[in-house]
């Protein structure tokens, strides 16, 4: 695993997607893998934590998830635009190399059977909680975070850390039609505790 890939407590897992980032959603199922981008994503419970992703019936990662009942979230970085825009308008349906070809390399840890992408920011690991009215009307899956993970360059102690990293670690934020803007400078609102 990179050494630079640290566990976060599960109680702070939902901070990992709490500022509204495009995601990547991965499944595998069958020796079948894929990914595919999301933008909507967020979280929803912290105890146990929970998220939910919305997820078209058109694509073969909501299938491998169906399947396979489990699936992770990540967070890619501007570094990694141009795969994530390959990933969110390509489907494995008409493109069996759609992976290779948007340059997304899978890697796995060890107690979790589901593909994560390497080089994003941060992963969380899900178990789905099946809901089949919402999942048939509304695309909407809710997602138990059964592991997460960050990389410590621009996530530690359990905060975002942008403003002093890399430009190339900031967070993808989809607005339409191939533009994404990136996560800026951090603004604090003063408390009792700063006096």
């Amino acid at each position: 695993m990179n050494s630079h890939i640290a566990a976060v407590e599960l109680e702070k897992a939902y901070r990992l997607i709490n500022h509204g980032p495009t995601v990547l959603v991965s499944a595998e199922h069958g020796g079948v893998a894929d990914v595919m981008a999301a933008s909507w994503a967020c979280a929803l419970d912290f105890s146990p934590p929970k998220l939910t992703v919305v997820l078209d019936k058109a694509t073969r990662t909501r299938e491998l998830i169906d399947a396979s009942g489990t699936f992770v979230i990540q967070v890619p970085t501007v570094a990694q635009l141009q795969m994530t825009h390959a990933l969110g308008t390509t489907t494995l349906h008409d493109n069996t190399d759609k992976l290779q070809q948007a340059g997304a390399e899978l890697f796995h840890l060890d107690g979790y059977a589901q593909p994560l992408v390497a080089g994003c920011a941060a992963w969380l690991a899900c178990t789905l909680i099946r809901e089949p009215h919402n999942q048939t009307a509304y695309d909407l899956f809710i997602g138990e975070v059964t592991g997460a993970w960050a990389d410590t360059r621009v996530f530690k102690d359990g905060h975002w850390h942008f403003e002093s990293a890399d430009p190339a670690w900031r967070s993808l934020h989809y607005i339409a039609g191939g533009h994404f803007y990136a996560t800026g400078a951090l603004h604090v609102v003063p408390t009792d505790a700063d006096s």
